[in-house]
């Protein structure tokens, strides 16, 4: 049996645990899903049916994939429930405004370029580059094969580079 793993689930103990070590990578991934004003809410709603569910859990499996699912969940029911959160075009974005008044990580026109991505390529860059999890963990939180994220990455690669470079030819 594993840290944090119990015969009857997860404890709330590694829970918390992993929320308190990894809550900027699900705040980064949850804001990709959800979009930045609804990340921290998706993240805590994510963690707190973690920890409702925690019985659910079976032991021998990984729990920080289990709690990637929760969250990831959590995001995509807050996303539903605000369809107009993102509006993006191909020269063009709008973003909504950060909640603490930063603007969001990164080059705007990449972000906007992984946010028209088709929600599994989206989703698996999000997991790779923003929560920073190897092709074995990705598997485990979207339930596929190694092979499958390996072939959606690369999809969603050439797809940013595609569109990256049509977004040059249209600012010259």
């Amino acid at each position: 049996m594993r840290f944090g793993e119990s015969t009857e689930g997860a404890t709330p103990e590694a829970i918390e645990e992993l929320y308190r070590s990894r809550f900027r990578k699900f705040l980064k991934v949850a804001a990709g899903v959800a979009g930045e004003r609804h990340a921290a809410d998706a993240v805590h709603n994510g963690f707190l049916r973690a920890l409702r569910h925690r019985r659910s859990f079976r032991a021998g499996a990984s729990l920080e994939a289990w709690v990637w699912r929760t969250v990831i969940n959590a995001a995509h029911d807050m996303r539903r429930d605000d369809r107009d959160e993102l509006l993006l075009d191909a020269c063009g974005e709008t973003f909504e405004p950060s909640v603490n008044g930063r603007p969001p990580d990164g080059d705007p026109l990449v972000r906007a370029v992984i946010l028209n991505l088709p929600p599994q390529q989206r989703l698996s860059v999000f997991l790779r580059y923003y929560a920073d999890l190897d092709y074995q963990a990705i598997a485990k939180v979207l339930d596929v094969s190694p092979g499958t994220v390996a072939a959606t990455l690369h999809k969603a690669h050439a797809t940013i580079r595609r569109q990256l470079e049509e977004d040059a030819r249209c600012m010259i």
